[in-house]
């Protein structure tokens, strides 16, 4: 395989323990100590490297995990914080290139071909540079990974965690991928990775040595893109535009503590509409199809599906058919602990032509009533008006799926629960 060192400069960047080190940054006093965030739930929902040592995992309950780690500290989910230090760990990377993608709140994808000239100085030592400034800069630990394409860039991030650079020219591919087992590879699933073993495929290096025909004929077009990207050549370009479009769109609240009470279960769903639905008109998306879920304290879920007779985008025409299921697949003395919906079938809702039978002055007033309510929210807050119907979720808020944030708690002058700067606050606890 013969490659130039880098006839494309793929970087991503990743922060370790995004969360829980969030937490440590602005609660000082909890730096190297193990900490998990989602006290809010019960359960872990992150965790830090001094928790993971302990055998600490995500999706653990908080007291199952305190039987494996004692001196444990929980504490509840702060993700306002967690959006500011995100944005402003890509405004750092943003600093050597315009191409990044924001993959998530954690990582990102940059490109930096061609920017040599620019920073004077090589492609490993722009992404060293850009390591520490975040590190620097934010107190965050991150693993960055620099190579000829974003799967080779994400697996060498993923190399040697954390607070690992691990830069992978071409002329050294074959050398990284034969230290790579196939199932670390971004985009193979367990399923996946479990008929390459039966195939003899044990590392990534085993796998581009095959013929790309076997890749296709195995995968058909995920299996061909993903051979040509570990082999050296770029197929998925880093995307930096905003998206714009959804193929579905879900929202999912989890609540504690449990519970069976059906008229509670259909006030959360109720929101959880009301919040999918805001998001689909901000993006002049109407939908046809809408899935329900309820899931059980044993964590299996309960599914109803729902096809509407014309493509909709408001509340009130989705509130009927929601209300007129619901009992079909709410089981009776069922614990439940989350509930969910997601919107499926989307279509831009400017292009929707109406049947004869349908009545053009109710959906424009529907249009207009939610409008107006998407304004009052922008202006005060997250579903600061809602449906009557999920009046419930405010009233039976208990547990300890009510602790707020110390961010929430500690507020500035001039701000209150529903508005805030966006400022990240440091919480220094002084000894006694």
């Amino acid at each position: 395989m013969l490659l130039g060192s880098y006839p494309q400069a793929i970087l991503h960047i990743d922060a370790d323990a995004f969360f829980a080190s969030v937490e440590q940054v602005v609660h000082p006093e909890l730096k190297g100590k193990p900490i998990i965030t989602g006290a809010e739930r019960g359960m872990v929902i992150a965790l830090s490297y001094e928790a993971k040592a302990f055998g600490v995992k995500r999706g653990m309950r908080v007291g199952e995990a305190r039987k494996l780690c004692p001196g444990l500290i929980s504490v509840p989910s702060d993700y306002e914080t967690y959006g500011l230090f995100s944005k402003r760990m890509f405004e750092i990377v943003r600093r050597f290139t315009p191409q990044v993608e924001e993959y998530s709140i954690d990582e990102a994808f940059a490109d930096l071909s061609g920017l040599r000239r620019l920073h004077h100085c090589s492609y490993p030592e722009m992404a060293r540079q850009m390591k520490e400034a975040v590190e620097k800069e934010l107190g965050l630990s991150v693993s960055v990974g620099l190579s000829l394409s974003k799967s080779l860039a994400k697996l060498a991030s993923k190399f040697c965690k954390p607070s690992g650079l691990t830069c992978v020219p071409g002329r050294e591919l074959e050398i990284f991928l034969v230290q790579n087992s196939i199932d670390k590879v971004w985009g193979f699933g367990k399923n996946s990775v479990a008929l390459l073993h039966k195939q003899g495929i044990q590392t990534v290096l085993d796998f581009i040595k095959r013929p790309h025909g076997f890749a296709k004929k195995l995968f058909g077009k995920i299996g061909s893109e993903l051979w040509h990207e570990l082999s050296g050549t770029s197929v998925y370009a880093v995307d930096s535009m905003e998206k714009t479009s959804y193929q579905s769109i879900s929202k999912f609240k989890t609540f504690s503590p449990s519970t069976t009470d059906p008229d509670y279960l259909f006030a959360h769903l109720l929101r959880n509409l009301e919040r999918a639905l805001s998001k689909m008109r901000r993006f002049h998306l109407a939908t046809r199809r809408l899935v329900m879920i309820l899931r059980s304290h044993d964590f299996v879920d309960d599914v109803l599906e729902i096809t509407l007779s014309r493509y909709a985008t408001a509340v009130l025409d989705l509130v009927g058919p929601v209300r007129d299921n619901f009992d079909q697949f709410f089981k009776e003395g069922k614990t439940y602990r989350a509930s969910g919906v997601v919107l499926c079938d989307l279509k831009d809702d400017r292009k929707i032509q109406l049947n004869i039978f349908e009545d053009p002055v109710r959906m424009v007033k529907a249009q207009r009533l939610d409008s107006a309510v998407d304004a009052l929210n922008r202006q005060f807050g997250r579903q600061a008006v809602h449906l009557a119907d999920s009046l419930p979720v405010d009233k039976n808020r208990g547990g300890v799926r009510n602790i707020p944030s110390a961010r929430r708690q500690n507020l500035l002058k001039g701000e209150s629960k529903r508005r805030r700067l966006g400022l990240p606050v440091l919480q220094i606890k002084l000894g006694s």
